[in-house]
């Protein structure tokens, strides 16, 4: 299948250029205040508008931070250090989820201290919106014709430009389907009850991980790193232990919470 012939670029204003990826964080972003809104009110938290607005900030400086800087150290450390400029270069790409959510854990831990909250509370409200920025984020990496998949003779193989005129999975689309609406679905189901709190937190972790995991069979390796230990990517590496500290933490806190 040859790739769709999407414009980058939604819109044009002079010298300024709208993309669709950044298009779709902002999305992300939005749909995120009004999940933590009603999620909030379905808690009985005491947060106002003002406070969620605060809180979605301080998390989406994490994710951008976090992103950028995991990059930068599991990915492509050696480039970096020989060309210390180009980390400000965000416009030529490079994020990591992984150094995302680590960014994103520590601004909650702040977040969750200015509002005088547990960190885990906070983080089983804020969760659920997660897979909505996840998904989009995923199908901007395919108008992109980025982070594509590996070679493939599968019929929805598509030949992605840079991809070497052969066709490939469309690994950003298994991801964008299972990060963002069965991600999601699986956390609403999580949360539809009373749980220990922690719970959903930790879920998300498992369930990420073991998604993420399974579509890097899929997915192209980083050229400048290709696979690192047999069949598996630093994708997988990353991921596997977040599968394993997940499902541990998912039966500890469950375990608590019966007590």
């Amino acid at each position: 299948m040859p790739f769709p012939q999407i414009d980058p670029v939604f819109f044009r204003l002079g010298p300024l250029e709208f993309r669709w990826y950044g298009l779709m964080y902002i999305m992300g972003f939005i749909a995120s205040y009004f999940i933590l809104q009603r999620g909030a009110r379905r808690r009985g938290l005491p947060f106002t508008k003002d406070d969620v607005a605060d809180i979605i900030f301080s998390l989406a400086l994490g994710v951008i931070l976090g992103g950028r800087l995991g990059y930068i150290v599991f990915y492509n450390a050696a480039y970096y250090l020989a060309h210390p400029l180009k980390v400000l270069a965000v416009w030529e790409g490079g994020m990591s989820f992984h150094g995302g959510l680590i960014g994103v854990v520590l601004a909650g831990i702040c977040a969750a201290r200015k509002k005088r909250i547990g960190f885990f509370a906070l983080a089983d409200l804020c969760v659920p919106a997660v897979p909505v920025g996840l998904g989009l984020g995923r199908i901007g990496n395919f108008i992109n014709g980025e982070l594509y998949g590996r070679v493939t003779d599968v019929p929805w193989g598509i030949v992605f430009p840079g991809g070497g005129g052969a066709p490939r999975h469309p690994s950003q689309l298994y991801e964008a389907v299972l990060e963002g609406p069965v991600l999601f679905a699986i956390l609403a189901v999580a949360g539809r009850k009373e749980r220990p709190t922690g719970a959903v937190f930790w879920t998300f972790v498992a369930t990420y991980g073991l998604f993420r995991f399974f579509v890097e069979f899929f997915r192209e390796p980083d050229a400048q790193l290709g696979l690192l230990l047999g069949p598996f990517s630093m994708g997988q590496f990353l991921s596997f232990p977040m599968f394993l500290l997940g499902v541990t933490m998912v039966f500890v806190v469950s375990r608590r919470g019966k007590r």
